[in-house]
């Protein structure tokens, strides 16, 4: 069995296509967010908080190595045949603070497989203008000044660019979803058919 990490920044479909890809395999979709929440309410002397106490005034960019550094060897665990019952099926992980070089130092890839989904081959400006044209009231932009929009788009280019160079160093596959987001998305669905036996066995 092997599981599957959609990982990146937020806001580039990591969601959408977890979801698409747990309904179209049958696999569970385990939001990280969700998780990633409890510990930051209840345990956040972990380090794994993103902003509301221990790593208060700390930049966006230092919070996802911290946060990152600790998650690895949690989704070791949580993936660790010797615990996970196979009859669970595979989980398709979806997530935002891991970085490559933490997946590559944590996890086996024979064990959990990774995409990274990416908004870095446009400029903050950009990715703005194409973040408000589709907004919904859901999603947590939608009520952001211009201001806190551009400033956070100009974070999420930057962490793209940061997990592109360190996915190409690395050799993990990685997407850029700013543009043709449903090309991108029905591509790699096919190829995720194409391979599901890997993942099934």
């Amino acid at each position: 069995m092997k599981h599957l990490i959609i990982a990146g920044v937020p806001r580039s479909g990591k969601s959408t296509l977890s979801r698409r890809v747990a309904k179209a395999l049958g696999w569970q979709h385990v939001s990280m967010d969700a998780i990633i929440a409890g510990f930051e309410r209840c345990f956040p002397e972990t380090g794994i908080d993103t902003g509301l106490s221990v790593n208060k005034n700390k930049s966006s960019m230092e919070i996802l190595h911290i946060i990152s550094g600790k998650i690895g060897p949690f989704l070791r665990a949580m993936t660790d045949p010797e615990e996970y019952d196979r009859k669970n099926g595979p989980m398709v992980i979806d997530m935002y603070q891991l970085l490559p070089e933490d997946y590559a130092k944590y996890l086996d890839p024979d064990i959990c497989g990774i995409i990274y989904l990416l908004t870095g081959d446009v400029t903050p400006e950009e990715r703005c203008r194409i973040q408000k044209e589709f907004d919904t009231p859901e999603d947590y932009t939608y009520e952001l000044s211009d201001q806190e929009r551009l400033e956070g788009c100009g974070y999420l280019v930057e962490q793209s660019r940061l997990l592109r160079e360190q996915c190409e160093h690395l050799g993990l596959p990685y997407f850029e979803t700013a543009r043709d987001r449903e090309t991108v998305f029905d591509g790699i669905m096919e190829k995720l058919r194409r391979d599901v036996p890997e993942y099934e066995n």
